[in-house]
């Protein structure tokens, strides 16, 4: 099976490319990034009909190289990339979140959402259902650590930021780039956490293995 990730930030390809070596080695993964789709969203403070064209473009690309799924891994662009899927049905196009957020469901019913992009605490929060008790949590500084290449420094206020959600029943990490810090998230605060790849290359197999027999 032939997949396409399409990324807005380059942090987020060596965790979901790891989640896939692990979970689902025999998919051909193909990687595109446009990294300026996250700054263009900042600047813009919202989704654009032009950022919702540039979503579309993307997946009209990837479906013309044969792919049999599209994966995105921005987690703010949940409308646009709802956009992707309307147009390529029946073809698997999921948002980077929602299997995890279907496992949330599933485990809890107050669930800690902790962020590094705060874009994200505005686009994702209503993917959830209304029967969820939802704690968002945004780890300051974070994210312009990651920018710089501070790794160690990324992790640690991480790691910081999700003592305050200690009181929910789990956390759910946001990005794809926080899931190398989700064994130490678990640790500090004694509850289950999940991560967006992990979730999202377990529901692509069982979708792809389904409609493959």
């Amino acid at each position: 099976m032939r997949i396409t990730l399409i990324h807005a930030l380059k942090h987020s390809i060596v965790p979901i490319e790891a989640s896939f070596a692990r979970l689902w080695p025999d998919a051909r993964l193909m990687n595109l990034l446009d990294d300026s789709l996250s700054a263009d969203l900042a600047r813009d403070g919202g989704l654009t009909d032009a950022m919702t064209e540039r979503f579309l473009r993307l997946g009209r690309y990837a479906a013309g190289t044969g792919s049999d799924a599209i994966l995105f891994t921005c987690s703010a662009f949940g409308p646009c990339i709802e956009a992707v899927a309307r147009a390529h049905t029946p073809m698997p196009v999921l948002k980077p979140n929602e299997a995890m957020i279907e496992q949330a469901v599933a485990r809890g019913r107050k669930v800690g959402l902790l962020s590094t992009f705060p874009p994200t605490l505005a686009s994702m929060p209503p993917e959830f259902p209304s029967s969820i008790e939802l704690v968002p949590k945004l780890s300051e500084g974070a994210m312009a650590a990651l920018d710089r290449g501070d790794r160690a420094t990324y992790d640690r206020l991480v790691v910081e930021a999700s003592k305050d959600l200690r009181d929910c029943d789990l956390i759910a990490l946001a990005q794809y780039s926080m899931a190398p810090a989700a064994e130490r998230v678990a640790e500090v605060t004694g509850r289950p956490v999940l991560t967006t790849p992990d979730s999202a290359v377990l529901k692509l197999k069982r979708m792809l293995t389904a409609g493959s027999t």
